[in-house]
């Protein structure tokens, strides 16, 4: 029996030869130790292995921190480099955003998500624009617990979609998206990048945010869940509001009354039958998550009873375990959730101690340096910054890769060339979510909704390119606004 390898070769062997000139080809830069260079040379290659996808992800983060452990680039003796190595394991961010992805599989597995998506549908979908932004409130309401934005966009919302647009005859096989299958397919996918942007536990990559924003301010921008929540509420609820006729406009569907909608998903509410134990035991669960993730009991009683967010997520999956809502099966099977937690608990160590090591504040003073020469004030150099950042998503296939390439470094730049920390940590963050729009390779959920083959290439590309242009000025000049009023800078 033949052996099959576990990575592919040609990627494989890129990464690596890519770790190999930065280690031992490159000279060192002027003002780096050689532990900081040596351990940039391993996290680049790991960026290439992940861009290039070598091997999945949590198998180059475990690989990486063997690396990080063999070479004690951060730590004299080789008990503490595999104690640096495998430090993030404690974060509570960590935990936070893996344990939401297994209390996501309760709406999955009760058909409590569906039921929502029909229910909104059922409400307003008389008309196309109505639909679209039934599947958009769908989205937002599952968003503050469901982490996984691909199992969000594409696993719950995504169906529906489909089964719209089939009872309408509007497929791609029979060349009818234009009917109503592609603006909705096309809505489907935009609210995703929104949605993801206006929660910590709306997307992965989030507390990985704000973990670098924390590392990159010094602690003293620091996002709790609430805190991040009220920020992007307003620009985010807008970018929901535009986003379905911005694209209505851009690609106008030919059905645009839709009274059978109406019918068919109250047809599929009969199917589903009366809300079930199991799926409002869910309902209480998600309430009880997003109340304390609010901090209404703190801001009810006082600061001693503020429950940690962290913490929060423990005590919805406890009630769904002890519910039987969830089975420890279930939580062992969600290997989205474990994964995370093992690549999380590797990215954010690498972080940290390049910004430890001083690798960051090196890279920011150069960009510093040469934005300065441009002559451009803070504003101006945060928005050359801003727009740098998220643009660069055209050339990434993760944003989870992107983030740890490119967030700190850019973001410590920025502040040091006069930009309000808190203003640009919070236009940095919205951006590491709206840069999904771009491109059908974003995000998970882009190739799951471009397949489907509603959407041409171009009109996705198209349709991309103005959504992150309208979501970005909503948040630069609304945003902005919205967080002076708030008195956040």
């Amino acid at each position: 029996m033949a052996l099959t390898l576990g990575f592919k070769p040609l990627p494989a062997a890129i990464a690596l030869a890519v770790g190999l000139i930065f280690w031992f080809v490159i000279p060192i830069p002027e003002g780096l130790t050689p532990n900081a260079w040596h351990l940039l040379a391993i996290f680049i290659a790991m960026i290439v292995a992940i861009i290039g996808n070598a091997m999945p992800i949590g198998a180059v983060s475990i690989i990486a921190i063997a690396i990080v452990g063999i070479t004690g680039v951060t730590a004299q003796t080789p008990s503490a480099a595999i104690n640096d190595a495998l430090s993030q394991f404690s974060n509570p961010l960590i935990w936070l955003i893996g344990i939401s992805i297994m209390i996501a599989r309760g709406l999955l597995k009760t058909g409590l998500g569906a039921r929502i998506g029909y229910l909104f549908i059922a409400m307003w979908g008389k008309k196309t624009l109505g639909i679209s932004y039934a599947l958009t409130t769908s989205e937002l309401i599952l968003a503050p617990v469901m982490p996984s934005n691909t199992a969000r966009g594409g696993g719950v919302i995504h169906p529906i979609m489909k089964s719209i647009a089939n009872s309408f005859d509007s497929t791609p096989e029979k060349r009818t998206s234009h009917l109503i299958g592609r603006y909705l397919a096309l809505t489907n996918y935009h609210t995703n990048p929104i949605t993801s942007a206006m929660f910590i536990t709306a997307t992965s990559p989030n507390p990985l945010v704000v973990d670098l924003i924390a590392k990159a301010t010094n602690t003293s921008v620091s996002l709790t869940w609430s805190t991040w929540a009220l920020a992007m509420f307003l620009p985010g609820i807008v970018c929901l509001l535009l986003m379905p006729l911005v694209l209505y406009l851009m690609y106008p569907p030919e059905i645009k009354e839709t009274p059978n909608a109406v019918e068919f998903a109250k047809t599929k509410l009969k199917d589903l039958g009366p809300m079930k134990l199991e799926e409002k035991i869910m309902l209480v669960s998600f309430s009880i998550m997003l109340i304390l993730w609010a901090g209404v009991p703190a801001w009810l009683f006082g600061p001693a009873f503020a429950v940690n967010a962290t913490t929060t997520a423990f005590i919805g999956l406890s009630i769904l375990l002890l519910s039987g809502v969830l089975t420890w099966n279930d939580v062992l099977s969600e290997k989205a959730a474990w994964d995370t937690i093992i690549w999380f608990a590797a990215l954010i160590m690498m972080a940290t101690f390049l910004n430890r090591l001083g690798l960051v504040t090196w890279v920011s003073v150069h960009l510093q340096s040469g934005i300065t020469h441009l002559g451009l004030g803070w504003l101006g150099a945060s928005i050359l910054l801003l727009l740098a950042y998220m643009y660069a998503h055209y050339f990434f296939a993760s944003t989870t890769a992107h983030i740890s390439a490119m967030l700190g470094a850019f973001l410590a730049a920025g502040i040091a060339l006069g930009a309000p920390p808190m203003l640009f940590s919070l236009m940095m963050a919205a951006a590491s979510s709206l840069m999904m729009s771009l491109t059908h390779y974003a995000t998970g959920t882009s190739p799951v909704i471009f397949s489907s083959g509603y959407v041409t290439l171009p009109q996705w590309w198209k349709a991309g390119f103005v959504m992150s242009v309208v979501n970005l000025l909503v948040f630069i000049l609304l945003g902005s606004l919205w967080w002076k009023i708030l008195g956040l800078w």
